[in-house]
């Protein structure tokens, strides 16, 4: 899959909304490989989630080991959980969606933006039962919707209503977790879902699609899955998070030259067909660092990329909606945005 093609207006719109706790699993990893890096605290905490991409790789391959000190991997079941455990202190590095990123940004909660881990296209949908009469987003009205409050699918999905003209005071959203999710689809007391893989294909086995997170961006509602980092941690530790995000490049870079090593390698992670690892990858747009700095996406240190306007753009649908109440300045947004980090990686 050519990332290249990616148009920069695909970046035209983020967000994010909701901040909540919980998790799940832990897992440490015991360094094999000391890093070059000399400033080091005694471990990292860093908050994942059960995502195909480039992290999930480096924890199968067991890349962490060359951070050179204990990784303390906790996994989370949405970006909102991530954000609560930041703001608490609890981990120090978290992967999220683009609208729990805006959300702790305007809420000040002290984290920086520095990878984006892939654009979400149709590894993040709505769907609705097979039996059901639902065959459009106008045909939601009156009916129940599980998705998780605060996470990219539920800005999504506020974006397919606006889109469509649908009132949400008409359509029941409930607040659900992908795992909840799941039990309420097959129980029938949801008709329709909006998730992230690897649940939405549970779903499928008994539903299609309705519309797809690729659509939306063509519509300028674009998502992503980014990673952030305490501004506190980065400043004390800039060369092992620069550390971090070459692990986060020697994965996408099995996925860049090798995708049937990749698809192997997360088929094996997490316990699925070779099929559906593949459908999954594809279903995000993977970027390389030096990508990751052009002014399409992060910029430079010098030159803030559109990342930058897009999470302003994404904040203030978030006020209209009413999910936040207020929408910081531009300037908020580019200090948010930290290429550092990536720069720091490639030297």
């Amino acid at each position: 899959m050519k990332k290249k093609n990616v148009p920069a207006l695909v970046l035209v719109a983020f967000i994010i909304a909701g901040i909540f706790s919980g998790c799940s699993r832990r897992r440490d990893t015991v360094p094999e490989n000391k890093s070059a890096v000399t400033n080091l605290p005694d471990s990292v905490n860093i908050g994942t989630q059960q995502i195909p991409n480039d992290e999930n790789i480096a924890k199968a391959k067991n890349f962490f080991s060359a951070m050179g000190i204990t990784v303390k991997l906790r996994e989370f079941e949405s970006g909102a959980s991530v954000v609560s455990a930041l703001a608490s202190g609890s981990i120090d590095l978290g992967l999220v969606g683009t609208t729990p990123a805006v959300t702790a940004i305007s809420n000040n909660l002290g984290v920086e933006l520095i990878w984006i881990h892939g654009i979400l296209g149709k590894s993040e949908a709505l769907a609705v039962k097979n039996n059901s009469a639902v065959n459009s987003v106008k045909d939601l009205t009156g009916k129940k919707i599980g998705v998780p409050f605060g996470s990219t699918a539920h800005y999504s999905l506020l974006s397919a209503f606006e889109l469509n003209g649908v009132d949400t005071g008409a359509v029941s959203i409930l607040d659900m977790q992908p795992a909840d999710i799941y039990a309420a689809w097959q129980r029938g007391d949801i008709n329709a879902a909006y998730v992230w893989e690897p649940t939405l294909t549970k779903l499928l086995t008994d539903g299609r699609l309705l519309i797809t997170s690729e659509d939306l961006a063509k519509e300028g509602a674009v998502t992503a899955d980014v990673e952030v980092v305490r501004k506190e941690f980065g400043d004390a530790y800039p060369e092992l998070v620069a550390e971090y995000i070459r692990i986060l490049s020697r994965a996408q870079t099995i996925y860049e030259e090798n995708l049937d090593e990749a698809v192997s390698i997360l088929a094996d992670y997490f316990d699925i067909s070779n099929e559906e690892s593949r459908n999954q990858i594809l279903g995000n747009v993977w970027l390389s660092a030096r990508e990751q700095l052009s002014p399409q996406y992060l910029g430079t240190s010098g030159n803030p990329g559109a990342i930058a306007d897009a999470l302003k753009k994404t904040a203030d649908f978030l006020v209209k909606q009413q999910s936040i109440k207020e929408a910081p300045e531009l300037t908020v947004f580019q200090k948010a945005v930290n290429p550092r980090y990536i720069e720091l990686s490639l030297k």
